[in-house]
């Protein structure tokens, strides 16, 4: 995955849309499905937890697909690179304990994951506004450079690739 500079103020206008509209879709559906559920199917003892469960349920399920069917919408675009940048953080972030040991001995892929980890991490963290644990990433990726300059190796953004992690 490519990172890719986007507009901030679009992406936290889209991302906060998609989730005012997440968090009234769940209220509404579910309230409308578990009430027309009770209004079918009324309970004698009153007690309508698997009905409203149910609605929770299936308004979350509906919210999911929905989600999933209009990713590749121009209005996603931001929102959806974040998640999958995000995703794809979360995949180096499992693997880091063995990665950064095999960057200190000069692994050329290793520490460039970690050069790509902390250069989105960078972006995501100015997207959100995040800025109180830059200069420790900025230390780190002092730390980074070294062991690059140390073993000759030159780290390009666009040289990552996904497939380099399932060596470690």
């Amino acid at each position: 995955m490519q990172l890719i500079e986007i507009s901030k103020a679009r992406y936290r206008r889209h991302l906060n849309l998609v989730i005012v509209g997440c968090i009234c879709g769940l209220v509404i559906g579910s309230l409308v499905i578990s009430q027309t559920l009770i209004g079918l199917f009324p309970d004698e003892s009153g007690s309508h937890f698997n009905w409203n469960l149910l609605g929770v349920v299936m308004a979350s399920v509906t919210i999911a697909w929905l989600l999933n069917k209009y990713r590749t919408h121009d209005f996603m675009t931001e929102v959806v690179y974040v998640w999958d940048l995000k995703q794809s953080l979360n995949k180096i972030n499992r693997r880091m304990s063995k990665l950064k040991a095999a960057s200190l001995k000069g692994n050329l892929n290793a520490v460039l994951a970690i050069h790509y980890s902390y250069a989105a991490s960078r972006l995501l963290w100015q997207l959100d506004d995040n800025t109180i644990v830059m200069e420790e990433l900025a230390v780190q990726q002092v730390e980074l450079d070294r062991i690059a300059l140390e073993y000759h190796l030159t780290l390009n953004l666009d040289d990552y690739d996904e497939s380099i992690l399932k060596q470690f």
